[in-house]
């Protein structure tokens, strides 16, 4: 009868731990706000250290447009681009990278900072980009990008469709 009660009381303590764990959850309660301020402050930094001629847009990614190119492309999420970059951390490691081989997108599939900044360029314009993390991949780690990071990009709009 004490052999059948301790293993009522194992499985009820191991259900109870089972059930407790929680996996791929999203957190509904993240406030992106903290770290949206976090990122702007770190970039107002980098942009005046850097003496970078940037301009802060509504949304909070800065810009430099380097070229602004011609067309008068009215962009949608249909879009379709082609463009030539390179995607850097604010410490200067470089994390992706045409190469000088432009590569094709739809412009809804590509990072939200990169559909709000492209729209400021036609084609043969040339940008950069400097987004916070908010706009980029958030919370989530993506390849050799670390969570919360804020990605700096140059980027040639070779074509637009």
């Amino acid at each position: 009868m004490m052999v059948k009660f301790k293993y009522f009381i194992l499985i009820i303590c191991l259900a109870g731990c089972l059930a407790a764990c929680k996996k791929n959850v999203p957190v509904d309660d993240y406030d992106p706000t903290p770290q949206f301020k976090a990122d702007t402050a770190a970039i107002s930094a980098f942009v005046k250290t850097n003496n970078i001629q940037a301009t802060k847009d509504a949304s909070g990614i800065f810009y430099q447009i380097l070229a602004p190119g011609t067309g008068s492309v009215v962009y949608a999420a249909s879009t379709k681009i082609t463009s030539d970059y390179e995607g850097k951390l604010l410490n200067g490691t470089v994390f992706d990278s045409t190469n000088g081989t432009p590569i094709s997108f739809t412009l809804g599939n590509v990072i939200v900072g990169w559909q709000i900044g492209i729209q400021k360029i036609q084609k043969g314009g040339k940008i950069r980009l400097i987004i916070p993390s908010y706009y980029a991949y958030g919370t989530r780690a993506a390849g050799s990008v670390p969570a919360n990071s804020i990605l700096d990009f140059t980027i040639t709009l070779t074509d637009v469709q």
